[in-house]
């Protein structure tokens, strides 16, 4: 009898159901690029090395100063600009790294710590400010920058408020972080370009003919009205503004 309540017992167990993927996936940021071979050897180590994704958090918010203070001194004449602004743009790209991998180290690596959600978002939004509005200040157009850097944070604070009604995080665009530090990459290397090109312009002309002219045509499209960098703040201010309001309209939407 015993046994026979055994097999019974065990017959009506249901079969251990696979584990589910840790709350937290659907709330991060949707990368391609986390997948890539890679990028997972780079983050393995370092897991490896104890690197904390709060120690690579901060790390982040100090390329941005760096590139804030680069940009700075472009502006004054104390750099030459296509280095100034080739420097910055690779402060950028370091930037988004760190962003990567902050999440990374800390899911993936298992070294998730107390208060690593804030310093997962308070370093973003200090980095978006630093950048836009010291790209602002390098080009001259120091309150285009100021508004994109205000419009890149309240797009984020948008999302938070949404997730804080229990909506998850919404990471639509069509100006979401990646894609608003792509075309501020974009807009840091023509800028520097023109700026090669425009120093070399005398040169060219006299000693390579031909190439001489394309250089110069080069410099005078990657400064087309003077100002390539100014206008892609302000295709990343508008950008970034139908960002925010088209996350209101789906926060509103779920909402009723």
């Amino acid at each position: 009898m015993p046994r026979l309540c055994r097999a019974r017992s065990s017959a009506t167990q249901r079969p251990m159901a696979e584990p589910t993927p840790p709350t937290d996936a659907a709330d991060r940021r949707p990368l391609k690029s986390r997948s890539y071979a890679w990028v997972r050897r780079f983050a393995a180590a370092l897991v490896r090395a104890r690197i904390t994704p709060n120690g690579i958090s901060i790390f982040g918010v100090v390329l941005a100063i760096i590139g804030f203070a680069i940009l700075w001194t472009v502006s004054r004449g104390w750099l030459p600009a296509s280095l100034g602004l080739l420097l910055a743009a690779v402060c950028v790209q370091g930037r988004l790294m760190c962003n990567m991998m902050d999440g990374l180290v800390a899911v993936e690596g298992g070294l998730k710590s107390k208060g690593g959600d804030l310093f997962n978002e308070i370093p973003d939004r200090i980095e978006d400010a630093l950048f836009l509005t010291g790209a602002g200040i390098a080009c001259g157009q120091v309150a285009l920058g100021l508004v994109a850097a205000v419009l890149a944070v309240f797009t984020a604070y948008v999302r938070a408020f949404g997730a804080s009604l229990g909506q998850g995080q919404d990471f639509c665009g069509p100006l979401a972080k990646p894609q608003r530090m792509f075309f501020l990459t974009a807009g840091l290397l023509a800028a520097a370009i023109g700026a090669l090109c425009n120093f070399t312009v005398v040169l060219s002309h006299v000693q390579l003919g031909q190439l001489g002219r394309l250089v110069a045509a080069i410099g005078k499209f990657c400064n087309f009205t003077g100002n390539i960098l100014a206008w892609m703040l302000a295709f990343i201010a508008a950008g970034t503004a139908v960002t925010a309001a088209r996350r209101i309209v789906r926060c509103y939407r779920r909402s009723s």
